[in-house]
């Protein structure tokens, strides 16, 4: 048992060490779907046996283990296309890897699992998703009002991951509940340049106010205002946090082929991220004046979510799954909610609007064994939740359509390896422009390829 626990906290560690480059998400800041074998499957989790990445999704999962333990290892390489172009003067930009604070996007995983008798449980460290992009400093993008280049840099890297504590019970032959209670770690980079008019509509709406606010108002020439609040490095965030979340679910056998699930998972409740700041005031005449001080992003949380997912066994070599999930962005995600201190004394608040939309998803997928294979497919298909006219070039995290293939190969009785493939279909967002969220009218096109590779030991 020393071995066991000595492994779970090695695993644990490495995998805390080793988010510093986070995956670009796939659904606003969630990825599809946890593991290679769920992930092959268009992100179908809740009524079948993905392994130890099921307490991701349903606990209750881990009772169709198999008895003893399990050590699983994971990889996520996630590479982007994101462009975004000025509809009003044709230029475009696009996010690449300007500095060793983003891309290649990479995921890591680790999970141990044990089950006996009725009982099982495991306790992992995932990736539960984030966002990247990179538009560098030239671009324009980095002109504040009336077209005045401030060579500041727009990038974002949110990095959001789960250590999940989690238990299954087999009630009887038909019935398994499950829950989970997990520690939650948040960390964001973000370099934003707001321009005159932004900054004009947020004071309109009410959305701005603090001590440094006439102070501002007072330049001679105000063109904007830039936040920068990034670690430029492969590792840290500039604001960060910790909290927990959890989930509870069920499994249900209808028959000997087919099995019903349910769970639900509790919205975040983090404390809010802080760090230090730079704000740069940028002026016409004055030039810019930068402002250092603390910072604090205010309650953000990641969503709650409610599944519901049936499996059916065809026959010995061929399954299907289906999973429907309503994810609560619209209560999680009215506004960043970002107040800044000054060291030399004076506040801003600002409310930057989101009002994200509840969020539908569809998943389907497939798998067919043949001797030590099991060959995988998939897709996937969620409403939008991002709204037009608060789209930031900085946040496009709007791919919505995937499709998704994979395979397992069983090495032995004791190993077995999982690789899966899925590609976020291209999904097209404008911002009309003239908003608190965008100068220039903007269109975003985003897609993106994702490889997952898993290895289960089992002991």
């Amino acid at each position: 048992m020393k071995f066991k626990l000595n492994t779970i906290s090695m695993v644990t560690a490495a995998c805390l060490a080793s988010t510093g480059q986070l995956a670009q998400a796939t659904e606003v800041f969630r990825l599809e779907g946890f593991g290679a074998v769920s992930r092959a499957m268009g992100g179908t989790a809740v009524a079948f046996n993905v392994g130890a990445a099921g307490m991701m999704t349903n606990p209750a999962t881990l009772s169709l283990m198999a008895p003893g333990s399990e050590l699983h290892l994971g990889l996520d390489l996630i590479t982007t296309d994101i462009n975004v172009e000025n509809q009003s003067t044709g230029e475009s930009v696009s996010s690449g890897t300007h500095s060793s604070n983003r891309g290649p996007y990479l995921a890591p995983e680790a999970a141990y699992t044990h089950r006996n008798g009725d009982l099982a449980y495991g306790i992992g460290a995932f990736a539960q998703g984030g966002l990247g992009t990179e538009y560098g400093s030239s671009s324009f993008l980095s002109r504040a009002a009336g077209g005045l280049n401030t060579g500041l840099e727009n990038s974002s890297r949110l990095l959001v991951l789960n250590i999940p504590f989690a238990a299954s019970y087999q009630v009887n032959e038909k019935l398994a509940v499950g829950a989970s209670v997990d520690a939650m770690w948040q960390g964001l980079n973000l370099d934003l340049l707001l321009g005159a008019g932004q900054v004009g509509a947020l004071i309109g709406a009410g959305r701005v106010n603090g001590s440094l606010l006439p102070v501002l108002g007072g330049l001679p020439d105000m063109r904007g205002a830039h936040f920068s609040l990034t670690k430029n490095k492969p590792l840290a965030s500039g604001v960060e946090s910790w909290g927990f979340g959890g989930r509870i679910g069920l499994t249900y056998k209808m028959s000997n082929d087919t099995m019903v699930g349910l769970d639900y998972a509790m919205e975040s409740q983090m404390k809010d991220m802080d760090g230090r700041a730079t704000l740069t005031a940028i002026d016409g005449i004055a030039g810019q004046i930068p402002l250092a001080g603390n910072i604090r992003l205010r309650n953000f949380q990641m969503p709650a979510k409610l599944d519901f997912g049936l499996s059916h066994r065809f026959n010995d070599r061929w399954m299907m799954a289906v999973d429907v999930s309503q994810v609560f962005w619209e209560h999680a995600m009215k506004d960043i909610n970002v107040g800044f201190v000054a060291d030399g004394g004076g506040t801003l608040d600002i409310l930057l609007p989101q009002n994200y939309k509840d969020q539908t998803i569809l998943a389907l997928g497939v798998a067919y064994q043949i001797g030590n294979w099991t060959l995988r497919g998939g897709a996937r298909l969620a409403t939008q939740a991002l709204r037009s006219e608060t789209l930031f070039a900085v946040i496009p995290a709007t791919p919505r359509k995937h499709v998704s293939a994979g395979f397992s190969y069983a090495f032995s009785k004791e190993s077995s390896l999982d690789v899966a493939y899925s590609h976020a279909f291209e999904e097209t967002m404008g911002n009309p422009g003239g908003t608190s969220n965008s100068a220039d009218p903007i269109q975003t096109t985003h897609s993106q390829n994702n490889v997952t590779i898993g290895y289960t030991h089992r002991f």
